[in-house]
């Protein structure tokens, strides 16, 4: 891929299985992108040493950065006391490559394979071109006017070198001066922000699957890679066909696990490089 790329990842104080799937999107990120990328994780509610020691065994060169205290200045307005732990991580910093096409990935999206939304972003040398990732159901919260009525989800974005995510949000705020009280908003302000001027590039579903065994939800991973929602939840407080939610999430999770390590070059089960991965 011909233009320089940063990839980042954000992570708190999540499940075990959260931590589980950001040691395989890492590795398979550096596999796929290769070494020639930068690649950082911002850490949220705990040391990065702590994040860095529960993940595991990474490849060399990862950066683990602590996350800023407050909320870009943008945003404090807008924080409702509502807000459920994690809302508002991706935003802090706004940027970690601002000179790189910045890719950030949710801790729990795993791709081993650029989509062509991804591809087309990083090689057409469009240098306003913005990625999102398809949804299977819309869940844009307040800001769903906004955004169109396709269904769109934020585990996935990219922009452009140079791009002003502040003031892309600064706009979407004028425009809809709402409070943000769940991560629905948050992920409705963010689609609302990269779709301002033009439309986004799309990872469908096909590529990227929406990856849960709860309907709408798709239980196979997609073509070029999956994003397992739910999996960062400690608990999930409802049942699915009589059973708790939680295990059936883990039970999911834990029958795919292999070949999301195949895919990412950890075959063995083990950490990058041979090693055991912290737990």
């Amino acid at each position: 891929m011909r233009s320089r790329l940063g990839v980042r990842w954000t992570i708190g104080d999540v499940s075990p299985a959260g931590f589980e799937a950001l040691q395989i999107s890492i590795a398979s990120a550096v596999r796929l992108f290769g070494r020639e990328a930068a690649y950082a994780v911002v850490v949220n509610g705990m040391s990065p040493s702590e994040a860095a020691a529960r993940t595991g065994d990474v490849p060399d060169g990862v950066d683990w950065l602590a996350a800023p205290k407050v909320p870009p200045d943008v945003l404090a307005p807008y924080l409702g006391a509502g807000m459920a732990e994690g809302t508002a991580w991706k935003f802090a910093p706004l940027s970690v490559f601002p000179d790189l096409h910045e890719l950030a990935l949710d801790n729990d999206v795993i791709l081993w394979e650029a989509p062509e939304a991804v591809r087309r972003w990083l090689e057409d040398g469009d240098p306003h071109a913005r990625v999102v990732a398809a949804d299977v159901k819309p869940a844009h919260g307040r800001f769903a006017d906004l955004c169109g009525p396709e269904p769109r989800n934020s585990g996935i974005r990219g922009t452009p070198p140079g791009f002003d995510l502040g003031e892309a949000l600064a706009r979407v705020l004028a425009m809809k001066p709402e409070a943000l009280d769940s991560e629905l908003d948050e992920q409705g302000l963010q689609v609302a922000a990269l779709s301002l001027d033009r439309a986004p590039l799309v990872v469908t579903t096909e590529e990227v699957s929406i990856c849960s065994p709860f309907h709408p939800h798709q239980p196979q991973p997609g073509r070029c890679g999956a994003h397992f929602v739910g999996l960062n939840a400690r608990d999930l407080p409802w049942c699915w066909y009589d059973r708790p939610a939680t295990e059936v999430r883990l039970e999911h999770w834990r029958h795919l696990l292999p070949e999301m390590r195949r895919r990412a070059g950890l075959s063995d089960g083990r950490g990058v490089g041979g090693t055991a991965a912290g737990r």
